[in-house]
């Protein structure tokens, strides 16, 4: 009998107590989290998601003004705790990068580059730290991105004559140049990668632009697995997004071994100079003991596939806005073009050799990265132990991201942030490199972006030319306030002009040559 009530006793007990302990409980949680950066109220399961709209960086950037420049969002399962301030990403970027450096590991779309290994996507270590290598000292080295000199500028050459054409047979008619440009970047990236151009129907330019952009594209597609690691994927599987990640991969994989194996061909024809695959496939042929970190094919694969996707958008992306908002402005196209013509004369075309004179198309860069960087949120680090940012807690195994599009219309950094003032930057000492952290395009510490030079040298050699050999108008009834600057997410993670620029090109002749006709 006295044992038979022991069971009832105890029940009575827990019951009795059971309310300290729900007390207790949520009062050691508050205390652990009450150093927690500040986040929006979520809801169950989905957190924050239903607060970020088609344009994240935009929302994210409304919210921080609420809840401050170190704010946390709850993205399904995961934590992120977004940056939207100089001074908060430079403690990400430089006094805490080494404890936030690292990449989580991908469950979604972009899991798709990450059977590569790539360098973007790769999390912080050994094999990392060595691909960067490779790509700082052989691939983006001044010295290499100089020896393609020719390839930019034969590319460009091309860009022109096809305006040109256009403008002739076409007068007073208005040229896509969203179109046009995005053609130049991906035909500089494909020769300064693969060393050539292809012809055969079944391996053409076009063919791999469309594979490189369906990539790119289902990177950008929302993925229930990035969010729900453990469930979401068979949310992707009935969608049929995991089947068309596969399909996609298995194209562009068998696009670059196909490549690869022409360089690898006794027979190809000798190059003028060597291309990046020839340079990774010398480095496997002669490495000597990477050991964990052993350059392999896929791996030369990764780092292509990096080239496309980072190089085609970006560039193009930038050099769209900066046309577009000259154009918003009569008086700053007239003051850029008369820059460039008075620098570069009757020579008929700019060389890369001459930008380093044009000082204003220089700011007119830096402000078009300001307003409009083409990553706008740069992609997302993962912390790899505890450390605080603006005295909040920041946890391991939490994605922080930075708002580069939010930091640069911070009116804290910048006067009149939301107007396109390239004459902000004379006598300014701010630059893109990585050390201003008011200005981030490229990012920053040890994830900043190799290939910012070749990126901002396509850019600028582009927008010269287009400034020097043409004057634009708006097309028949159009007025500059009648420009859409709206925003609208494009491949992968970047932002683009969301309606197409076109423009009406006017060959514009030196006055000495045209005294010679």
């Amino acid at each position: 009998m006295a044992m038979a009530a022991q069971p009832v006793l105890l029940v009575s007990l827990f019951l009795l107590f059971l309310p300290l302990l729900i007390f207790m409980i949520k009062k050691f949680a508050r205390k652990q989290n009450k150093n927690l950066p500040p986040f929006p109220p979520k809801l169950p399961f989905i957190g924050n998601l239903h607060q970020l709209g088609s344009l994240p960086h935009q929302s994210s950037c409304q919210l921080s003004k609420k809840y401050g420049s170190v704010m946390l969002f709850h993205l399904g399962n995961v934590p992120v705790v977004v940056v939207s301030s100089a001074e908060a990403a430079k403690q990400v970027m430089k006094t805490r990068d080494l404890s936030s450096c690292s990449r989580p590991q991908l469950h979604g779309p972009r899991q798709l580059t990450y059977n590569y290994q790539d360098l973007a996507f790769s999390p912080y270590g050994e094999y990392w730290r060595e691909i960067r290598k490779i790509c700082v000292l052989e691939l983006f080295s001044v010295k290499r991105v100089l020896s393609y000199q020719s390839v930019r500028e034969e590319e460009v050459t091309k860009l022109i004559n096809s305006i040109s054409h256009h403008s002739s047979s076409s007068p007073g008619a208005p040229v896509d140049l969203t179109e046009k440009l995005f053609n130049l970047t991906a035909s500089i990236i494909l020769r300064t990668a693969f060393g050539t151009t292809f012809k055969d129907a079944n391996f053409s330019d076009e063919k791999f632009h469309y594979i490189v952009q369906e990539v790119a594209a289902i990177m950008g597609t929302f993925s229930a697995a990035e969010y729900f690691p453990y469930v979401g994927w068979i949310v992707d599987k009935l969608s049929g997004l995991e089947q068309r990640r596969e399909r996609i991969f298995h194209q562009i994989d068998h696009f670059f071994q196909r490549v690869i194996d022409e360089h690898l061909s006794l027979g190809r024809e000798k190059q003028d100079h060597e291309d990046i695959i020839d340079v990774l496939l010398k480095i496997v042929k002669e490495q000597t003991g990477f050991e964990a970190a052993s350059l392999t094919v896929d791996n030369i694969k990764a780092v292509l596939l990096n080239m496309f996707l980072g190089g085609v958008d970006t560039g193009a992306i930038t050099m769209v806005w900066a046309m577009a908002e000259l154009a918003k402005r009569p008086e700053m196209m007239k003051k850029a073009q008369d820059e460039v013509r008075a620098c570069i004369g009757d020579k008929g075309k700019v060389t890369e050799t001459d930008t380093d004179q044009l000082q204003y198309l220089k700011m007119i860069v830096k402000e078009t990265f300001r307003l409009h960087p083409p990553a706008p949120t740069l992609v997302a680090r993962e912390t790899m132990s505890h450390f605080t940012i603006n005295g909040y807690e920041i946890k391991p195994k939490t994605l922080i991201q930075v708002n580069a599009w939010a930091i640069g219309r911070d009116p804290k950094s910048w006067k009149d942030p939301e107007e396109f003032i390239p004459e902000r930057f004379v006598n300014s000492s701010i630059d893109f490199k990585g050390q201003h952290f008011e200005l981030l395009p490229f990012g920053s510490g040890r994830r900043v972006c190799p290939a910012n030079y070749m990126g901002t040298t396509i850019i600028e050699l582009g927008l010269a030319n287009l400034l020097y050999s043409f004057d634009w108008k708006l097309p028949d009834g159009m007025k500059e306030q009648d420009i859409n600057m709206e925003e609208i997410a494009g491949h992968s993670l970047t932002i683009s002009k969301r309606t197409a620029l076109k423009l009406v090109p006017e060959k514009h002749i030196h006055p000495l040559l045209n005294k010679l006709i």
